[in-house]
């Protein structure tokens, strides 16, 4: 899918568009009080969205598509006209984690609908607070739209058995980015099993970005996955982590970097692990 505006945007860039003109911004904050942090204090205009409720579809059983599987596009259709998203709105998405969570998850499933402007916060909230945007508790409340209406996920996909196959053929690719501890085996700190797919590399998804947890830039990310695919295509490869979340920190930074977007396996390691597949360690 051809980018037309960068998937990144650094935080003196969004303190600019605020002053003239509207946009959307999104606080995804994840995690047991994410919600109640965002209530204390968000980027002043910020509407909060719910990666378990609002972006993900999650089920009693993670066997069946890992821990965050994939709302249908109709529910997701939901969700973009209760926070005021029409297909013409700019989206500008924030999280905690140097966009490594909900927000680079929201961005992909944007993408994935054909949404054209959006683009998450370069260094998350705090890089914002340092660049000079205010905090605020107040309420935010979405504009009144007309229903966003969404036939189908357009960015490719891969099931467990597909991963399968690829993970033991050589034309094809499938990159893990997770933590090396977790990868290797040595630590699970959220599933049930440790380990990694046989056959899966380790391209941790922080080797995405530099000390102060900025992106590094689109070329030393194009020179690192250019090396990575060593020639492959990208329908060739797939991407995957624990729940089909973080993954998608890997897909920005390729777009970022110019490089098409691989598969994502939504799955992920929470649902190979859950599934009698065959686990590698170190």
């Amino acid at each position: 899918m051809t980018q037309t505006i960068s998937p990144i945007i650094k935080p003196e860039e969004l303190l600019s568009l605020k002053k003239i003109s509207g946009i959307i911004l999104i606080d995804a904050r994840a995690g047991a009080n994410a919600q109640e942090q965002y209530e204390k204090g968000h980027l002043e205009g910020a509407l909060f969205v719910d990666l378990n409720t609002q972006l993900a579809s999650i089920k009693s059983d993670p066997s069946l598509g890992g821990r965050h599987p994939l709302p249908s596009p109709v529910q997701f259709a939901q969700v973009l006209t209760q926070l005021g998203i029409t297909p013409e709105s700019h989206v500008i998405i924030y999280d905690d984690k140097n966009g490594s969570n909900a927000a680079a998850r929201f961005w992909w499933m944007l993408k994935s609908v054909g949404h054209n402007k959006v683009q998450v916060l370069d260094g998350g909230l705090d890089a914002a607070i340092k660049a000079g945007f205010k905090l605020s508790s107040n309420e935010e409340i979405p504009h009144n739209t007309e229903a966003y209406k969404v036939s189908k996920w357009l960015l490719p996909l891969a099931e467990i058995d597909e991963v399968a196959n690829a993970a033991k053929d050589t034309n094809f690719l499938v990159i893990d980015v997770r933590d090396k501890v977790r990868y290797d085996g040595d630590k699970e700190p959220i599933d049930l099993i440790a380990g990694h797919i046989p056959g899966a590399i380790n391209i941790p998804f922080t080797s995405n970005l530099n000390t102060d947890g900025f992106y590094l830039s689109p070329s030393e990310l194009r020179d690192k996955y250019v090396e990575a695919l060593a020639g492959k295509k990208t329908e060739d490869v797939i991407v995957h982590c624990g729940s089909g979340v973080t993954a998608c920190h890997t897909i920005l930074a390729m777009a970022y970097a110019g490089i098409e977007f691989p598969k994502l396996y939504v799955g992920s390691w929470s649902e190979w692990s859950r599934n009698k597949r065959p686990i590698a360690t170190k």
